[in-house]
């Protein structure tokens, strides 16, 4: 096991294809030596027979494509292979390029410290001596060159030189030397000649299949460094004759297909308006209907980001939309449609950049500024439309759709749209269909994608969206509802509607309207007061109730809090003419609180814990071979004169010492780890390794071979065998213990999706339609904790009748997304659809269609939730607190003649 790769990887969060790649690299520097002086031809046979995808590296040194799939992470990639060379070989000097403009200031950001995106944040010998940047536009001040020559700027360790290969290609047209093969008047010498004479250079190559047979890269060859090392996610090139030629020296490839697979990336998928007809239309009509219905997914998108950045107490995501037009002139009058009145009410006027190659040097910068800021949730632009400018090297992760309205073929058109928006703006997928999706509106093209990406050897696998049925085709916005208590202690600010048609981010919920609770603190200073409390109380959550609250020295504590948090503000509140008093803002705190109290329900948060001795092992299982095909190594002894720097090699006359068992070259290196004990799991070992072996008796010529290949690569293999056991490991305590990390926890506020022009029902009054039930909010709750709630089912809606028809005091409200995190299994957590709390009991409630009871899941997720009530319920005995108790419910029993007594009474799950 590489200790190097091991740091590097934890450090920098490496995702598994990235961890592949530097443990290839890893190998590679291992059998491979980084100088000059070697054979190339042995590199490339020592190369190859582990691995065969490597036939040629296309270069006069060693150079190995790493073939990874758009929004993996090249970028990080790089910053990896920068620090393991560092760190493993001392590896020194690095030059990086990049293919254009874009991706060369996209680099020079990436590696500088301190920018969001910083490819060695973690690297702690980085972290007081980072990297010199060295790049095309200010290498002839002689910050690159070390030594008494010319280091100007202080020595460092790394040296990362950043070219852009597209400015050194027009300056070698007409055959002239590119500009930094002239003489430097700092350095006595070439940049080029001193680039070239360092021993350790190692030559990283950004997109390299767009200038792979360029001049400038031929004059770069020239540097002669010990290692070059490719990334791209289209490893081939296109003849003059048109056929593709496939990289020879790809050493690791994962395609597309895979991340899609392993959920790297945003799921592709294709969008057209239900029960069209394009050839009903004229040209300039389709466009324009293409146009309005990208608009009207990018709205849709809009609002489901922003509910699960407010559910899930994420960063808010802003998505913009990108439109592909034919020429510079198609674009200015697809913006100039855009941005005019009847247009979608005006509403993107001025939040459009049109990007192409005709645009002059001002308007430029200013586009690119804007380009590059597209991800600032603050910042206006909402549509980019181009002309072919936007290739690799826009990295952006809020691209959620795309409209091509450039005539193509199916294949062409998914290829040179979505590599741009396949990012993942949370680094993983959600779970939540819209936000891992990037969709392309193509009315005209859409059973021609769908059927190109059905082929077989299609990469891609298309999700289809009905605009009208799954996209709603009228304005969306998100909606915003805080709790009771919230809207009265003033914790909640108003923002625009975007679905009232005002372009703004979302609807909040004010005081005073039906269903919505009087307004408490009346001056400016009181709503000041009362709003630091409610944000004071957080920080009291470990408390075993919230009527703790009312205890006089914790009371005297929260009043010190928020006397600290408003002082630096009190001046900047329009109205607040004078400090309140001690007086007054312990009276506001107590009556804040009293509400807090009264208008919640505490909810503990439960972690469950081992106790006691702790035992584990790992269950039977068969082992997948790995993909190297290692090779014998030559068991000659090589002597190094150190004086002369002759060599010799001492070649063995008699055989080396034989293990008893092949295996035990493998089990020997395994029970060296901690956590494998031989006694416990031999079987186990000795089992997988002899499928190791069989492997490799698959492919070697003989015994003797497989005994070479076990001698010198035992530790790899191990390696490989111990990381596909950790996925079969189990782990089992005497006992566990339920631990509180907090009493109770704030209600957040609710997002969700509203349609313009529509308000919320009465929740008495019942859908036509059942199946939409999900989009309607429904409002005049009196036991309720929020002013509006919605409901996934109708059975909910009746259920939520049901409790507020009950006759003793009581509230409820229905949970949001981490308010309890019960896990039902290691992957997955569990929200049931109510919590109700009486004058005597706490309930999780989940009704639950009839023939769905004894689903496995369901009652996995019941047992998780009693389990869950039984630690809550020990809790609460412990405080004078109230029993939990968790209902699944059969729908057909939820009738208005039921009580939640008489359904507790029959349908409580126990553990």
């Amino acid at each position: 096991m590489n200790r190097h790769v091991n740091a590097v990887s934890g450090r920098l969060s490496l995702r598994a294809p990235q961890r592949t790649s530097l443990e290839i690299l890893a190998r590679v520097a291992e059998t491979v030596p980084l100088t000059k002086e070697r054979d190339i031809q042995q590199a490339l046979a020592t190369i190859q027979s582990e691995y065969p995808g490597v036939t040629n590296f296309e270069r006069e040194f060693p150079s190995l494509c790493f073939a990874l799939a758009t929004g993996v992470g090249k970028t990080r990639l790089m910053g990896a292979f920068v620090a393991y060379l560092y760190l493993a070989h001392g590896i020194r000097h690095f030059f990086v390029l990049a293919p254009n403009l874009t991706i060369y200031n996209k680099l020079i950001a990436d590696f500088t410290p301190g920018s969001p995106k910083y490819v060695l944040q973690g690297i702690a010998e980085f972290a007081q001596n980072p990297p010199e940047i060295i790049t095309g536009d200010n290498y002839e001040s002689g910050r690159g060159v070390r030594g008494d020559r010319a280091d100007l700027f202080g020595e460092r360790d790394v040296h990362i030189n950043i070219f852009n290969i597209s400015k050194i290609n027009s300056e070698v047209r007409g055959g002239s030397a590119p500009r930094i093969k002239r003489l430097s008047e700092y350095i006595g010498e070439s940049y080029f000649e001193y680039l070239a004479g360092l021993k350790d250079l190692v030559l990283i190559m950004d997109e390299s299949h767009r200038y792979r047979a360029s001049a400038g890269v031929k004059a770069i060859n020239e540097l002669r460094p010990v290692l070059g090392l490719e990334l791209t996610a289209t490893p081939h090139v296109e003849t003059t004759s048109g056929t593709v030629q496939r990289f020879q020296n790809i050493v690791y490839d994962y395609p597309l297909s895979r991340a899609l697979t392993d959920g790297f990336v945003k799921q592709p998928a294709v969008a057209t308006r239900e029960n069209v007809n394009p050839a009903s239309y004229s040209p300039e009509e389709l466009e324009r209907i293409k146009l309005e219905d990208g608009v009207r997914v990018h709205e849709s998108a809009k609002v489901e980001l922003e509910t699960f950045a407010l559910e899930n107490d994420a960063k808010r995501v802003k998505p913009f939309m990108l439109v592909i037009a034919r020429d510079t002139e198609h674009a200015g009058a697809l913006q100039a449609m855009v941005e005019r009145d009847d247009f979608f009410s005006g509403r993107y006027k001025g939040r459009v950049i049109t990007v192409h190659s005709k645009q002059g040097a001002e308007e430029k910068d200013e586009t690119v500024a804007r380009l590059l800021a597209v991800e600032n949730p603050n910042e206006s632009t909402e549509i980019v439309i181009h002309v072919n400018m936007l290739k690799e090297g826009w990295d952006v992760t809020n691209l959620y759709t795309i409209v091509p309205l450039r005539a193509a073929n199916a294949r062409i058109l998914v290829e040179q749209s979505i590599g741009r928006g396949l990012r993942l703006p949370y680094g993983r997928r959600t779970g939540v269909k819209a936000v891992d999706r990037l969709t392309i509106v193509a009315h005209d093209k859409f059973q021609e994608i769908v059927d190109e990406a059905n082929r077989p050897e299609s990469s891609i696998r298309m999700e289809t969206v009905i605009i009208g049925r799954d996209v709603s085709d009228r304005p969306q916005g998100t909606l915003v509802i805080p709790s009771h208590v919230e809207l009265q202690l003033g914790g909640h600010q108003s923002t625009p509607s975007a679905a009232s048609g005002e372009g703004g981010r979302s609807a909040a919920y004010g005081v005073g309207g039906t269903g919505q609770p009087a307004v408490v603190f009346e001056t400016p200073a009181e709503q000041l007061v009362a709003r630091a409390t409610l944000e004071a109380v957080k920080q009291f959550q470990y408390l075993p109730q919230s009527r703790d609250l009312r205890k006089p020295e914790v009371r005297a504590e929260l009043v010190k809090a928020v006397s600290a948090a408003i002082a630096p503000v009190q001046s900047e509140i329009e109205g607040v003419t004078e400090s309140p008093s001690d007086a007054q803002v312990a009276a506001v705190v107590a009556k804040a609180v009293e509400l807090y109290v009264e208008q919640t329900i505490d909810v503990p948060r439960i972690v469950v814990v081992p106790t006691g001795e702790v035992t584990s092992g790992f269950n039977d299982f068969d082992l997948v071979p790995t993909a190297a095909r290692l090779q014998p190594v030559a068991d000659a002894i090589l002597v190094h004169g150190l004086v002369d720097n002759s060599r010799d090699r001492l070649v063995p006359t008699g055989q080396a010492i034989m293990e008893e068992r092949p295996e035990n070259h493998l089990v020997g290196v395994l029970i060296d780890y901690p956590d494998i004990s031989y006694d416990d799991n031999a079987d186990l070992l000795y089992k997988l390794a002899g499928q190791m072996i069989a492997y490799l008796r698959s492919y070697l010529p003989d015994e003797d071979a497989v005994e070479n290949v076990l001698r010198h690569h035992k530790k790899q293999l191990a390696q490989s065998i111990r990381a596909q056991m950790d996925a079969h490991r189990w782990e089992a305590a005497t006992g566990y213990e339920a631990r509180v990390s907090r009493g109770f926890t704030s209600l957040r506020p609710i997002g969700g999706s509203a349609t313009a022009g529509e308000g919320a029902r009465p929740f008495r009054q019942p859908v036509d339609d059942p199946q939409y039930i999900r989009g309607v909010r429904f409002t005049g709750f009196a036991r309720c904790l929020y002013p509006e709630q919605r409901f996934d089912s109708d059975t909910e809606r009746r259920f939520a009748i049901l409790l507020e028809d009950e006759g003793e005091n009581l509230k409820w409200f229905k949970p949001g997304k981490g308010q309890l995190n019960i896990n039902y299994s290691a992957d997955h957590s569990y929200e049931p659809d109510f919590i109700v709390e009486t004058s005597t009991m706490k309930y999780l409630c989940e009704p639950k269609r009839e023939s769905e009871m004894n689903d496995p899941v369901v009652q996995s997720k019941a047992r998780a939730a009693a389990t869950w009530c039984k630690h809550a319920t020990a809790h609460a005995a412990e405080h004078e607190g109230k029993p939990w108790a968790y209902l699944l419910i059969p729908h057909t029993k939820i009738v208005s003649s039921a009580s939640l007594q008489g359904l507790a009474s029959a349908y409580s799950v126990t553990v």
